[in-house]
């Protein structure tokens, strides 16, 4: 039996779900589909997928296989087309994992514009601030917003974004407007949680910066969350100038120390180390690096 095709037939029903739509797509009968990934099984001897009448689901060691074998097998036909100077349209499930703030109307309007071009690929956004397994849990790249990364990643710096300080009006009615850092000092503050710690707040990688003593009013691991809090009059907030913007110019909230230059953090996409990247990761990096993707000036204050 042709392993490399039992492979392939394997890794469809895992995405698929269905032995019967990977049939049709291979041009296969169900008995041989199904023969197929039984073969999988027996050359390494774990079940991959647990099945019945109505559903089909990957073991915890299909899931692991299938995060293995799947670059692999993208890698082979990506190379395959290269060969044979064929070009290769990106297409299939992308996998993306990347902050919860990303979720926001310029990002979106990047979204449709991918699409747009790349109507083929099923986008799938996983919204979390922790850290993720790549391999282990699927995800073909990955977008961080950190002046630095863990040794041993391969990374791409995509953009840069403004996280500026920002309060409602009704709030800066109340409490004054600051004009200098002195201004800001005890003031209540809505912090990123990593951000939240010792009652003051450092600016690192920016050593013109002085620290800012603050009051904690609300601290969350969610930036979308603090949006919400510093619209409501809560306080100030540093935002990705992307979740603020549309605020900034509705009104919502208003820029704190308007001409003082906050800091700027890179964001990179991170993804495993292949030697081909396939189609649907290479055309989605390269859009986010283009001029409609994150560096568009429209995206900055």
């Amino acid at each position: 039996m042709d392993t490399l095709l039992s492979l392939r037939v394997f890794a469809a029903v895992a995405e698929h779900k269905s032995f019967t739509a990977v049939a049709d797509r291979f041009k296969l009968s169900s008995a041989m589909t199904t023969k197929h990934v039984q073969h999988v099984e027996a050359r390494i001897g774990v079940r991959l997928l647990n099945r019945n009448n109505r559903n089909v689901s990957l073991t915890e060691a299909g899931a692991r296989y299938l995060a293995t074998v799947r670059p692999l097998l993208e890698g082979l036909t990506e190379a395959e087309a290269q060969l044979s100077e064929s070009t290769l349209a990106a297409r299939g499930t992308l996998k993306v994992s990347m902050p919860v703030w990303m979720a926001n109307p310029s990002f979106g309007r990047i979204m449709a514009a991918y699409h747009a071009e790349n109507p083929e690929v099923v986008l799938d956004f996983d919204l979390s601030s922790q850290k993720v397994n790549l391999v282990e849990e699927g995800i073909d790249l990955a977008l961080r917003a950190s002046p630095a990364l863990d040794d041993g990643l391969i990374a791409r710096k995509l953009a840069h974004v403004d996280f500026p300080l920002v309060a409602a009006p009704r709030f800066l009615d109340r409490f004054g407007r600051p004009a200098t850092f002195d201004d800001l000092s005890g003031a209540p503050f809505l912090l990123y949680s990593p951000m939240a710690t010792g009652g003051r707040i450092r600016f690192r990688e920016y050593a013109d910066l002085p620290d800012i003593h603050y009051k904690l009013v609300l601290q969350s691991g969610n930036e979308t969350l603090i949006q919400i809090g510093a619209r409501e009059g809560m306080g100030f907030a540093f935002l990705p100038y992307w979740l603020a913007a549309d605020d900034l110019a509705n009104g919502l909230l208003e820029t704190v120390l308007p001409g003082q230059v906050w800091p700027k953090v890179p964001i990179s996409a991170i993804y495993p180390d292949r030697s081909y990247l396939p189609a649907k990761v290479r055309s989605f990096l390269d859009f986010l690096a283009g001029p409609n993707g994150l560096g568009q000036e429209k995206l900055r204050e």
